[in-house]
């Protein structure tokens, strides 16, 4: 799949009744398939380059190991670390043993490291791939241009190590798609995977669930890679608009999934519990375990997104007063032409022969012919943008309101508890006072408001402008309940400072 860098090479201009009709979104359309298309190519090239091995190789399929190696990568590495190296080997190894039983185990092995280096791509300069498309310019002539990309890269970890870690590229060839926005994709993918679960079509929703982790990872790679920016150059990442934008979008979107997976979860245990046929209870467990990763990655990105902000701050304040560098660069002039001008020749030539030695490595040039600075010169930037091109709005399923209370009943709670300054109550003649309304659930309302009043954010109150409070004190006394225990509270209402309020305000302003 790799190449040698490809200028750009321009056809005579077509007449205009030769010439195809020119179609921005249509030519776009065609370019992301003929990317995608790119990124699948390693894999079916593993296939075609099996003959090549000493040995008979043409039982394995190597396409098919190769996406459970890119699965196994993917579904390894971590926020801050990736997959360990010989961890997916070993756990290659049963999977290619299916494909070959009387085969040995050292075969099997080294079938796996040849299609992980070979996703890694090891044989290349940079270790990626390179793949030429064409497209039409806005002269409507032929333009072909180069597309780069990775599909397993290997980066370094503490102490030394080296993890793998699959890039978004690896992530669309599992998915089947290219360059999609990370949170439509995400919230079709569960949309349509609730949809499948309450049909009971559990083997599609297993399928759909697998897809909607994908994207999970997607999304925590594109914030580790602008962390990781950050902490090379505060300066490379747009702190003032893209990035808190982005990690806005990110709280919001991990909001939605966490309730939205939730609710999948509950239902995917009902259908477990109510199916009746093993092979459903068995799709139905997988993908309890599927929901729980989701789940746990989307509580991690929600740590790092909150850890995101004081990061920036505290790179921000080290490389903007870290100690300048003490060393200098050497003068050429001053330490070198100037000294060496005044010699005789002979003892000027030891002296410039001795800096060139220890000035120049042994590097070789990367323009040695004309052609070649032409074809750097010329060859345009690669075109890429990292989330790819605006995703049209899916027809989302409206999520039912899964609250508890009403807002009736919320009303109800507020004026019970709406308690004179003077006057505090028990929690347990406020529990007797919500019964006697005939509503059971007010007086599961009115005790976690309580409880929450226990502690009571006055700050937020005082900034607010909030004239009263409410706030909830334990004297030792046991609560004497038929639902509830735990301690009677003493709840009242504390007047705010509206004087010292409006103080404040009025120096603020």
């Amino acid at each position: 799949m790799t190449s040698p860098a490809s200028t750009d090479r321009v056809p005579p201009q077509l007449s205009a009744a030769a010439r195809p009709a020119p179609g921005p979104a249509a030519d776009e359309g065609l370019a992301r398939r003929l990317r995608a298309l790119a990124c699948t190519a390693p894999l079916h090239d593993l296939d075609a380059r099996k003959v090549n091995l000493a040995g008979e190789y043409s039982v394995y399929g190597m396409a098919e190991v190769a996406l459970a190696a890119i699965d196994l990568v993917t579904l390894n590495m971590d926020f801050d670390t990736g997959a360990d190296h010989e961890q997916i080997v070993a756990r290659l190894i049963p999977r290619i043993a299916a494909q070959a039983p009387q085969r040995p185990t050292g075969e099997h092995e080294r079938v796996a490291r040849w299609v992980l280096e070979n996703l890694i791509n090891v044989g290349s300069v940079d270790r990626g791939f390179r793949a030429v498309y064409g497209t039409f310019g806005p002269d409507g002539t032929y333009v072909r241009r180069d597309y780069d990309f990775k599909l397993i890269e290997e980066v370094p970890g503490p102490g030394g190590t080296v993890y793998l870690r699959t890039t978004d590229e690896a992530v669309n060839v599992l998915v089947g798609a290219l360059d999609t926005d990370v949170t439509s994709a995400q919230i079709a993918a569960e949309v349509k995977l609730e949809v499948l679960i309450n049909r009971g079509r559990l083997a599609d929703a297993q399928l759909a669930a697998e897809q909607a982790r994908y994207r999970t990872v997607q999304y925590s790679e594109t914030l580790r890679r602008a962390l990781e920016a950050t902490r090379r150059n505060v300066r490379a990442v747009d702190w003032l608009n893209s990035v808190p934008d982005m990690i806005a979008e990110a709280l919001d979107h991990v909001a939605d999934r966490y309730r939205h997976e939730n609710a999948i979860l509950t239902n995917i245990r009902k259908a477990r519990d109510e199916t009746e046929e093993p092979e459903h209870k068995r799709r139905a467990a997988e993908l309890v375990d599927i929901v729980k990763d989701c789940i746990r990655r989307h509580t991690q990105l929600q740590s790092r997104l909150l850890e995101a902000g004081p990061l920036f701050r505290a790179e921000q304040d080290r490389q903007a007063f870290a100690t300048p560098a003490t060393t200098s660069g050497t003068d050429l002039y001053g330490h070198l032409v100037a000294p060496v001008l005044p010699l005789p020749l002979e003892q000027a030539i030891r002296v410039t022969d001795a800096f060139f030695a220890q000035g120049t490595g042994l590097r070789t040039p990367v323009s040695v012919r004309v052609a070649d600075l032409v074809d750097i010169l010329l060859t345009p930037p690669v075109e890429r943008e990292h989330l790819g091109a605006e995703m049209p709005e899916p027809d989302l399923i409206a999520t039912p309101d899964d609250s508890r209370f009403s807002e009736e009943q919320l009303v109800a709670a507020t004026e019970l508890l709406d308690l004179p300054a003077d006057a505090p109550r028990r929690l347990s003649g406020l529990l007797a006072e919500a019964r006697r309304t005939g509503d059971p659930d007010l007086a599961y309302l009115v005790a976690l408001l309580a409880v929450h009043a226990a502690s009571p954010a006055v700050g937020t109150a005082y900034r607010q402008g909030e004239e009263k409070l409410l706030f909830a004190v334990d004297d030792g006394t046991e609560l004497d309940d038929p639902e509830f225990g735990g301690a009677d509270l003493i709840v009242g209402t504390a007047l705010l400072d509206a004087a010292g309020m409006a103080a404040d305000r009025t120096e603020a302003a």
